[in-house]
């Protein structure tokens, strides 16, 4: 009874705020108990409840550094990367370069930089993700046939710049495990989790991409899938040039999947008492697709949209359309529908 009585005042709420439900699937709004272990949002440290938008930057304010500082967050390179071309082929109307460039001081990687060959005025740019299996960026890339999409190439074929940085797992690794990665990079780092790692090289890649006159440095958007969609999150959350963002089947909730190893939040993160609907509440009001397949996203993410729902509502009523998630229910691959939804997100909005 309880569950119900909550369900229809949440439908009364939402209608008398303007809210459509229409995208988040009215039957299913409260599947699961999850949508009350999430405390709200629009509450400052007094308890009082937040209702305008500067009362909401303070606290955004607020859970931003608290996160960050979890994190160990790295300082910015204030050097721009400077990219050196290894390899660099030509495929179907393309240029796909092999790039290398300092992403921490003194610390050299690599990436994939795959643009149109006719480029007239400057394009929106993608920092593309890849996902565990694609460790060295040559599927998502496009250089290799895989199971793995190719979103790097197929989104410069529809007239964006895309990067596919290589995630600090693979780099250099030889016979080293994910967690000898980590350990090395610790030892830089010592107060620093593996995401911090990630975040930074997925900001050096934003780097990457406003440095380049071909592309339009106010339209930059980033894409994901399982290891990449929790680095998509991380990037849009914290780095506002950020202007779209697709985070397929990663795995929102804390518990979805593997966050506590140690390349990610760690252990510490089941004492830190805090859940992920505040790093995406970092997003608003920027447009941020979560595609789910009932894996590690699916029906039981829906209460983290709903939690930041009046988070955007604050930067507008229409802002709510910015946040939606797709359930395809199909598992944990990109399926086709999925990547369409993908490319479909990215043009409405970049």
């Amino acid at each position: 009874m309880k569950t119900k009585t909550n369900r229809r005042s949440f439908i009364k709420t939402a209608a008398l705020a303007g809210i459509s439900l229409s995208f988040v699937g009215k039957a299913d709004i409260f599947a699961g108990s999850r949508a009350e272990e999430l405390p709200p949002l629009l509450i400052d440290s007094a308890g009082k409840s937040i209702k305008s938008l500067p009362g909401w930057e303070k606290q955004r304010t607020i859970i931003k550094k608290r996160w960050l500082d979890y994190l160990g967050a790295l300082e910015p390179n204030p050097n721009p990367p400077v990219l050196k071309i290894m390899k660099e082929d030509h495929p179907e109307g393309l240029i796909r370069q092999l790039v290398e460039y300092e992403s921490e001081p003194g610390i050299i990687v690599r990436g994939y930089l795959i643009k149109p060959d006719d480029i007239s005025n400057p394009l929106p740019g993608i920092v593309a993700l890849h996902s565990t299996s694609d460790n060295q960026m040559v599927y998502i890339a496009g250089v290799e046939k895989g199971k793995i999409v190719a979103f790097g190439t197929k989104l410069a074929k529809q007239g964006f710049v895309v990067f596919c940085p290589q995630c600090f797992l693979w780099h250099d690794k030889g016979d080293y495990s994910w967690a000898q990665q980590v350990q090395r990079f610790q030892e830089r780092h010592p107060q620093s989790k593996g995401m911090s790692k990630m975040l930074f090289d997925a900001q050096r890649a934003v780097d990457v991409l406003v440095n380049l006159k071909e592309v339009d440095s106010e339209r930059i958007g980033t894409i994901g899938h399982s290891l990449g969609a929790k680095e998509a999150l991380y990037l849009a959350a914290f780095d506002d040039r950020i202007k779209v963002t697709v985070s397929n089947e990663g795995g929102i909730g804390i518990d979805f999947s593997n966050w506590d190893d140690v390349w990610y939040l760690g252990k510490e993160i089941h004492d830190f008492g805090h859940q992920h609907h505040e790093v995406l509440s970092l997003v608003a009001p920027k447009p941020f697709l979560l595609i789910g397949g009932d894996m590690y996203d699916g029906e039981k993410s829906r209460p983290y949209i709903q939690a930041v729902l009046p988070v955007y509502e604050l930067y507008g009523k229409n802002m709510i359309h910015h946040i939606e998630l797709y359930n395809h229910g199909q598992g944990h691959n990109v399926t086709p529908v999925a990547e369409k939804r993908t490319y479909e997100w990215i043009r409405k909005f970049l």
